[in-house]
């Protein structure tokens, strides 16, 4: 296979144990240069840059919110938003949990106070909430037309698990639960995956690129799509296990630099 392009996971496939580049990743990414390296996350664009910055490839578009929003060079490509009254229902129902809420707006990310989830999530991306009540948010949002990319919900394992009952009974028809640990759980627009979104910025920036030429790395079920749809899908070994099922490679795992192993096999 002739590898046009490159698109990787993030945490527990692109970042080390300490969840950042290691020295080795980031030459290896720097040598091939020539192929463009997209990072595609279900992390916010804020949290994503800082990585471009260390790999040299700003210029290069990111595909943010697990392809809730894709930007190239701070214009918006593509937007997927879930609406008010579905962000105002999740919101409603945590109400009367002990569940922690966090709302995603492209750069803007809006907690009702910084504890332990959202001093834990801040210390993993390297980028500040601000806290406002979630009603408020909400209410603004409303207002101004906007809505949350992702909602991100942290807390007790059953109350999570209430939760995704929930959304599966009442909201299924807009919006999806996954769960990226068994406490938290990450919920997105129904429309949008990785694949979509990959689909949608070959037609936009590389149309002579098809996904046959696509090289991605992955650990989630989120990646599941993604890595089943191009040329080669690699799960890094500490890959979900349906993850490890579907892959076309495997490769060490996101502690011992499993990205940048595979990555020397590529001229």
């Amino acid at each position: 296979m002739q590898t046009k392009l490159i698109c990787s996971d993030i945490d527990g496939t692109l970042l080390n144990k300490d969840r950042e580049l290691s020295e080795k990743t980031i030459q290896e990414i720097k040598r091939l240069s020539h192929v463009p390296f997209i990072l595609i996350s279900s992390r916010m664009p804020q949290a994503m840059v800082h990585l471009q910055k260390q790999l040299n490839n700003t210029h290069l578009p990111i595909i943010a919110y697990n392809g809730g929003l894709i930007i190239d060079n701070g214009a918006v490509l593509d937007t997927t938003e879930i609406t008010a009254n579905t962000g105002e229902a999740i919101a409603k129902f945590c109400e009367t949990t002990t569940i922690h809420i966090s709302l995603y707006h492209n750069d803007e990310w809006y907690v009702p106070e910084m504890d332990y989830w959202a001093k834990r999530e801040q210390n993993n991306t390297k980028v500040d909430p601000t806290v406002k009540s979630i009603t408020e948010t909400l209410k603004t949002w409303r207002i101004e037309g906007k809505g949350a990319h992702k909602i991100m919900c942290m807390g007790d394992e059953k109350e999570i698990d209430t939760l995704v009952t929930f959304i599966e009974q009442n909201l299924n028809d807009e919006v999806i639960p996954y769960r990226s640990k068994p406490t938290y759980l990450e919920i997105s627009h129904r429309k949008i995956s990785k694949k979509t979104a990959i689909r949608t910025l070959l037609n936009l920036r590389y149309p002579k690129v098809s996904f046959e030429n696509i090289l991605a790395f992955g650990d989630n079920y989120n990646d599941i799509e993604m890595l089943k749809a191009v040329g080669v899908g690699v799960a890094v070994k500490n890959a979900k296990e349906e993850v490890l099922a579907i892959a076309d490679e495997i490769t060490e795992t996101n502690k011992e630099d499993g990205v940048a192993i595979f990555l020397k096999k590529i001229n």
